[in-house]
């Protein structure tokens, strides 16, 4: 084929851009498939493929010609395929664009609002109809009226007036309510605890936003490759509506593993083991090791292993149940610890982007500083809420984090009693065009009431400088000097970053931070330090590779070395 003309006189850019994609000739010309068999399919679907779309334009009265060699392809027998073909010609005269005289659709549920553009006198665009209809459905739908459906249509083309006369009938049926949600698919996963987490109480009034959820609830498990709910098409003689559970279950088990480096602080290698449907119940084990302080300048190796055990749906379908064990040594500048903990707790989800948790906490630790040993041992009760609005959360562009948590604990051995308060904020702003330039902040506060630093576990304390709070700065360099140094009661810490993507790999990002610490939870002798730097982000499957390189802006006291501070990981800073 030596040529492929395409031309619509009077079409605007964006229309004419919209036909080119959809042009099934173009395409074929593009992936290369010219030979004449395949040409001649392609021209003969042509018509319908773009008629589609002109309606979508309000055009009900275009002509559509392609022509073969100067012969309309359907006119050309299916029988006789051209050996050859030289030249294809594609004209659209879209002819007047149609707009609304009659738009109706009856009856409407009370408080259903059709689309503004489903109205006399705008365009008649089949998209507009089509959305309205499932507007007008969608509202009987989520009166529990599962089974409404169209009735009736009357629609006339007027091409004396060029107008579209619509009018469309529905049938809600009647009210119905949840029956049986019947799982399929699972062959690991007990039924019982299908139904379970899927939450749709048997004589609920069927409702599409709860089923919506249920999916959700499925998916957020881990267990399941894929989840779809599906509202059976005939109700039971009783008003009830049956609700199958179509899954998928992934593999159960699944490793991973991760690398971190910091120039001061030195390397961080962990890995993990999890299944994810340990007893059938779509509840999940994860263990998971690290260590750290690989080839550190600052302190030495530690290590941390964990177990935790996840419950969905438990006691009741917004509320998991998390256990957990952990051992771990800090090998700090300031002190030596081993921490021994285990916890439990619920996670109640409020909504998809609201959580809180309560639960109990019993710790034990043994620190070595200023050439002492000390047993710490604290039994806490941790609330905490969670606000997450972000689009994505390893590498965000829009909305926020909030999470705050206050933990009461009572002390025993050499640890006081006390109240330890932290706040985490994070902002994101898409500030280009989607997603290439991103503001991003964070604000970060901690604070511990009630015990004196002596009398305080060394986990318990605040540390400012190091990738988690100040770039730039030595890892856990600013606390208070002492005697003996150790971390403080209060604690501070600003970040913002400018991100801003090059291309779909790579990108480029400015930061500056700054963190506080004090001797006192809001008061005392305190220190800040500041740094900034650049980094670059590759993105991966699995969220972007972080390498940034900071220098101090402001060293706190006993600080003196102006040497920069390389940071690698995955995922945004935060």
């Amino acid at each position: 084929m030596e040529s492929l003309e395409f031309s619509v006189p009077g079409a605007s850019a964006e229309l004419l851009a919209d036909l080119r994609a959809s042009s099934l000739l173009l395409a074929a010309q593009a992936e290369g498939h010219t030979a004449p068999i395949d040409l001649m399919a392609a021209a003969r679907a042509e018509y319908g493929q773009l008629l589609d779309l002109l309606y979508e334009d309000g055009r009900y009265a275009p002509a559509i010609h392609v022509r073969v060699d100067g012969q309309e392809a359907a006119d050309v027998s299916p029988l006789r395929t051209p050996s050859r073909i030289d030249r294809i010609a594609v004209r659209i005269d879209l002819g007047p664009q149609f707009t609304f005289g009659t738009a109706t659709i009856a009856p409407l549920a009370p408080g259903t609002v059709l689309p503004a553009g489903f109205a006399p006198g705008l365009p008649a665009r089949s998209t507009v109809v089509r959305d309205a209809l499932g507007a007008a459905l969608d509202g009987w739908r989520a009166r529990g009226h599962a089974l409404a459906e169209p009735s009736g249509q009357r629609v006339v083309a007027d091409h004396d007036t060029n107008r579209l006369n619509i009018s469309l009938t529905l049938a809600p049926g009647p009210q119905l309510h949840v029956g049986r949600v019947v799982p399929e698919g699972n062959e690991r996963t007990r039924t019982e605890r299908i139904q379970a987490i899927a939450g749709l109480e048997p004589g609920s009034v069927h409702d599409p936003a709860a089923i919506r959820a249920a999916e959700t609830r499925l998916r957020q498990t881990g267990t399941f490759a894929s989840v779809v709910l599906r509202t059976a098409d005939r109700a039971n003689p009783d008003g009830t509506i049956d609700i199958a559970a179509q899954v998928e279950e992934a593999p159960p088990r699944r490793i991973g593993f991760g690398a971190e480096i910091d120039s001061e602080s030195g390397g961080r290698l962990s890995g993990f083991w999890m299944h994810r449907n340990l007893t059938g119940g779509a509840d999940r084990l994860r263990l998971e090791a690290a260590v750290d302080g690989i080839a550190a300048r600052t302190g030495g190796l530690g290590f941390s292993l964990d177990a935790r055990y996840v419950r969905p749906a438990t006691p009741n379908r917004d509320t998991d149940l998390e256990l957990g064990l952990n051992a771990v040594r800090q090998n700090e500048r300031d002190y030596l610890a081993d921490a021994f903990t285990a916890d439990g707790l619920f996670r109640r989800t409020y909504s998809p982007t609201l959580s809180a948790t309560a639960g109990v906490n019993l710790r034990y630790e043994r620190a070595t500083y200023a050439g002492t040993r000390n047993d710490f041992g604290t039994l806490g009760l941790p609330v905490s809420v969670t606000q997450d609005t972000r689009d994505r959360a390893l590498d965000a562009s829009r909305g926020h984090y909030l999470w705050v948590e206050a933990m009461p604990y009572a002390g025993f051995g050499q640890a006081a009693s006390g109240l330890r308060l932290r706040f985490d904020a994070r902002a994101y702003a898409d500030i280009g065009t989607e997603g290439r330039v991103v503001l991003a902040g964070r604000a970060q506060l901690g604070a511990l009431i009630g015990p004196s630093l002596n009398a305080a576990p060394r986990g318990f304390l605040f540390y400012s400088g190091g990738g988690g709070s100040v770039r730039g700065m030595p890892y856990q360099s600013l606390g208070v000097s002492g005697p003996p140094a150790s971390g403080g009661r209060g604690f501070a810490a600003l970040s913002g970053e400018l991100r801003v993507r090059v291309n779909d790999s790579f990108a480029i990002v400015a930061f500056a931070d700054a963190g506080a610490v004090s001797s006192g939870a809001f008061t005392g002798s305190h220190d800040w330090q500041a740094g900034a730097g650049l980094g670059v982000r590759y993105a991966t499957p699995i969220g972007p590779l972080r390498l940034d390189l900071a220098a101090p802006l402001r060293r706190n006291a006993g600080v003196t070395s102006n040497a920069m501070q390389i940071y690698f990981g995955i995922g945004q800073a935060f």
